[in-house]
């Protein structure tokens, strides 16, 4: 059983949502299952837009990710 875990940054009103400006979880392969992991551990961020950028870049698609990926929940934003 693997113990390496997830360290993610979380900002804005995701904060509220999941308790704390960093989280930590289980290791999975790619942002199709952190999103699946994310949705179970907190189910409120099903009712609010987010995205996940992984190593300062915004996710399209599926990613795989590393223990070493920095990983980021970002609320909505605009420029201007």
């Amino acid at each position: 059983m693997s113990t390496q875990e997830l360290s993610i940054l979380v900002f804005g009103q995701l904060v509220d949502i999941t308790g704390a400006g960093n989280i930590s979880l289980p290791m999975v392969p790619d942002s199709n299952a952190l999103q699946e992991i994310l949705n179970e551990r907190f189910p409120a961020l099903h009712s609010v837009s987010y995205v996940i950028a992984i190593d300062k870049k915004i996710v399209i698609g599926n990613t795989a990710l590393t223990p070493q990926s920095n990983i980021a929940l970002l609320p909505p934003f605009s420029g201007g």
